[in-house]
């Protein structure tokens, strides 16, 4: 209760007053009483306080003008079978090229786990990559020590997974990093 009494106080020395006969309409959300210390004195136009109300916004809210969350194309989320076997496709496909690329690079602490769906790839003091599923989503995640977290979407035109913010390919993601990290080329596709 302190705190509201604190926060209509500051309120009411920083907005300016309209009494409640004005011709500007506002909703009630907009609308706060004046406080209960001040509602006996009158403000600058002689009105008693009791009659002011503050607003909050500079004129009614027309919804209509407010961007709305970005449309979703149904037709592109996958069924919860589907993505379980593509997800699970590409992470077990991936863990198998992991370990070929491990037997081919010479980093102190490389080392690949697998378990409740989470790929692991620890580059010892290069990074660690973690990907794993968010069925929820239909999306694979990844976090990058390079990169950092992204989230792929499977594209059904170019039958990969990817990222909707850049574009980029989740394969030629880690091909470009691992490569750059490790110093050695690794084939994914």
């Amino acid at each position: 209760m302190a705190f509201r009494s604190l926060l209509l106080r500051r309120l009411s020395r920083a907005l300016p007053c309209r009494p409640r006969s004005s011709p500007v309409r506002a909703s009630p959300r907009e609308l706060l009483p004046a406080p209960r210390a001040l509602r006996g004195s009158a403000g600058r136009d002689g009105l008693p306080f009791r009659h002011v109300f503050r607003s909050l916004s500079s004129g009614p809210l027309n919804v209509g003008d407010l961007p709305g969350p970005a449309a979703i194309d149904y037709r592109s989320l996958l069924q919860e079978d589907e993505f379980h076997r593509l997800a699970e496709s590409t992470i077990h496909d991936l863990q198998e090229k992991f370990e070929d690329y491990g037997d081919n690079v010479e980093i102190d602490g490389f080392d690949i786990d697998y378990g409740n769906d989470v790929l692991t790839l620890k580059l010892g003091e290069l990074g660690t990559y973690v990907l794993n599923k968010q069925t929820p989503n239909r999306q694979i995640w990844l976090s990058s020590p390079v990169s950092g977290p992204s989230r792929f979407d499977w594209d059904q035109e170019s039958q990969s997974w990817v990222y909707r913010r850049t574009k980029a390919n989740l394969l030629k993601v880690l091909e470009t990093e691992l490569e750059k990290l490790c110093g050695q080329p690794i084939s994914l596709s």
